[in-house]
């Protein structure tokens, strides 16, 4: 398996590694050393490597390209390194992130199959054009898009693959499992389900993050809120400020209130008495005990939601969270708020119009029974295994179903 450096893609993936794991199977995972013991807690082997991506803060006039070139820069810099790292040890099935571009050149290389993991939508019939040339077409034309294709495009040639599209290298995989409900997916049915394979959610139920214990001093009539705009996307003091002014004291709620590590507690001022903050919180312990979510609509954190029946408002921040608010939306269980319409009352109306509708309720319970009937992880081993060489260490060709201990999947 190859990562990179960030929850929300390393995560969803966690839970499929431990499966093949407990299947017999000899797994490696390479990945930054940050992420070395979570990954090493699923049985599977970290290989690590040293990473650049995103190490420097972003600038506050960020554009696209600002983050689309992280992640190239990362590929070039990570690939001699996995080389390194698997001399003579070459596996017989590749599993890789989205944004691992080294898979591609590695596995043409050693000549074994590929499987994306995806943690969020995936392309449908479509996408090209009612998405992608929208939204990233001008990186086309622009002097840093153009300069970063002939980039990817002179690195890849360099690896012999000179007539690759990096587009279509990273957009178009041979085999894709989606780590996600299939109710979570835009127009689902223009899927080609020959490449996309949806498996249910694959986030971990266990507790080894910790947990989260709800205060004595709460009624059992009170209602818990959690607020979080997950790890990366957390500069926004006035975002929190504007959480404090609608819900401080806001009789029969208690609101845990996610930071994260750039703004500083003290800039938020006196805090109520229910007002709890961190910059780190047990997301889904929480979750199993709240009433609501204010969310960026992050791909795991909106599926940890619904998996544990908890109704949303969605304040996308980026990239794929504005299609994900719109599903929750579409889905009934969610209010969306743009980030430029952010107040007090805004948030607090949104809250309360969701919390006390019993068609949202009766929809998060519906969609809650829906994914736990999801295959998950042990459907996601029972794909990767068909994927695997049908030939076993002695080289007589075998089912593939009966390799259970002689492959790695590296």
């Amino acid at each position: 398996m190859f990562g990179i450096a960030a929850h929300g893609h390393v995560n969803p993936s966690l839970e499929v590694i431990r499966e093949l794991v407990a299947r017999g199977h000899r797994v490696t995972y390479a990945i930054p050393e940050s992420f070395a013991d979570k990954v090493a807690e699923t049985g599977a082997e970290p290989r690590t490597y040293d990473t650049v991506l995103f190490q420097d803060d972003m600038p506050e006039d960020a554009e696209l390209i600002d983050y689309v070139e992280p992640f190239l820069t990362e590929a070039v810099q990570a690939l001699p390194q996995h080389l390194t790292a698997y001399e003579g040890d070459e596996p017989d099935l590749i599993l890789y992130d989205i944004t691992a571009y080294p898979a591609h050149l590695l596995a043409r290389r050693w000549g074994v199959p590929a499987v994306e993991l995806a943690p969020s939508f995936v392309a449908w019939e479509g996408y090209k054009e009612e998405v992608f040339d929208p939204k990233y077409g001008h990186l086309h034309t622009s002097e840093r898009g153009r300069a970063y294709y002939a980039r990817f495009s002179a690195w890849l040639a360099e690896h012999g693959m000179p007539d690759a599209d990096p587009d279509r290298l990273t957009g178009r995989p041979r085999r894709c499992l989606a780590l996600i409900p299939e109710l979570f997916q835009p127009h689902a049915d223009r899927v080609d389900t020959s490449v996309y394979s949806f498996v249910g959610r694959c986030h971990s139920t266990r507790h080894d993050d910790g947990q989260w214990r709800r205060p004595d001093t709460l009624a059992p009539t009170d209602r818990v809120l959690l607020i979080s705009l997950g790890s990366t996307w957390t500069r926004e003091p006035g975002f929190y400020r504007a959480c404090v002014d609608a819900f401080g004291d806001l009789p029969g709620w208690h609101v845990v209130l996610q930071i994260g590590g750039y703004v500083d507690p003290d800039g938020l001022g006196a805090l109520p008495a229910n007002i709890e903050t961190h910059t780190w919180v047990p997301q889904l312990s929480v979750l199993q005990q709240a009433d609501a979510f204010v969310t960026h609509a992050g791909a795991g954190g909106s599926q940890e939601a619904l998996s544990c029946g908890v109704p949303m408002v969605a304040v996308p921040q980026a990239v794929d969270q504005f299609r994900n608010a719109h599903t929750l939306q579409a889905l009934g269980v969610g209010r969306q708020l743009p980030k430029e319409e952010i107040t007090a009352e805004t948030l607090r109306a949104a809250v309360l119009a969701l919390t006390d509708d019993p068609r949202v309720a009766a929809r998060c319970a519906e969609l809650k029974a829906r994914m736990a009937a999801e295959g998950g992880p042990e459907r996601a081993a029972d794909l990767i295994e068909a994927e695997l060489p049908a030939t076993s260490l002695s080289g007589t060709t075998q089912p593939a179903a009966g390799l259970m201990g002689s492959h790695a999947a590296g």
